[in-house]
């Protein structure tokens, strides 16, 4: 297994990039706390979050797929609802008078602010940590999709015109392929932000999840406890980013960002 990581991490420089920064800053911060040793409850060091974690670590990995399953759900909900709605606001003048412009007015309300109505409407469970995700990620989808969708050469348009190609046709064949960049684009914000949604649901009305663990551990004034999650909530969130940026390799090796990335890390190499 030892060997199979080793030649995973030699043939993918990005990710050891990767892992090599996210090292560098736990050393430069553990180094930091025994050089200048702040009180443990301003800033505790790296290994005691770490020791904190290993007294329990199967509440903490519980918790932490509480937080991963309501992150998920939302972020794909917001995908599949947020390229719905980008295409009927491309293709209709109506949706996008009324649907888009109702989409920037809600995201100007902070989610803090909804989260309660949320826990009123639908009570206390996971619906409304799902449904906080699905409109914090929903926004830059929604944008990043629209704009995607209406940068196609317009000389491709007139071609499938004067072919008469179908509607569907000129949506699946030519503009859809052509939005998938900014999708991605947009798909790298929103599964933070859906990270964020589920977190913001927990502190209003959660019972299990990190973000329940966490105000748990600040009403015990454990500052230790309280980045034990933080930690976990970086982690998995660093990984979230990158496995959409992973899908957008694997899925549009044709893009000339996807070449260009692979032309410099041949250089490097």
């Amino acid at each position: 297994m030892m060997a199979r990581a080793r030649r995973w991490l030699s043939g993918d420089s990005e990710t050891r990039d990767v892992i090599v920064v996210l090292l560098a800053a736990l050393l430069l911060w553990e180094a930091a706390v025994r050089i200048f040793q702040p009180s443990p409850l301003i800033l505790p060091a790296p290994s005691a979050i770490i020791a904190a974690f290993l007294e329990t670590p199967g509440m903490f990995l519980r918790n932490l797929g509480f937080t991963l399953a309501m992150t998920c759900i939302g972020f794909v909900l917001s995908v599949i609802s947020g390229v719905a709605l980008a295409v009927g606001i491309v293709y209709s003048r109506f949706l996008e008078r009324t649907v888009y412009t109702l989409l920037v007015a809600l995201n100007s309300i902070p989610k803090v602010a909804l989260a309660p109505l949320f826990v009123i409407w639908m009570g206390t469970g996971p619906e409304p940590k799902i449904a906080i995700a699905l409109m914090l990620a929903i926004f830059p989808i929604v944008i990043d999709m629209v704009l995607g969708l209406r940068s196609v050469d317009p000389d491709m348009l007139y071609l499938a015109r004067v072919s008469k190609a179908s509607p569907w046709a000129v949506l699946t064949k030519i503009r859809f392929p052509c939005a998938l960049p900014s999708l991605f684009a947009g798909m790298k914000v929103a599964v933070s932000f859906a990270l964020v949604g589920a977190i913001v649901g927990e502190f209003v009305a959660g019972s299990r999840g990190l973000g329940f663990q966490i105000l748990v551990a600040q009403g015990q004034f454990d500052t230790v406890r309280v980045f034990v999650p933080l930690l976990l909530l970086s982690l998995v969130g660093t990984v979230l980013f990158f496995a959409v940026d992973y899908a957008e390799k694997l899925l549009l090796p044709w893009h000339v960002s996807q070449r260009a990335r692979g032309q410099r890390a041949s250089e490097q190499g």
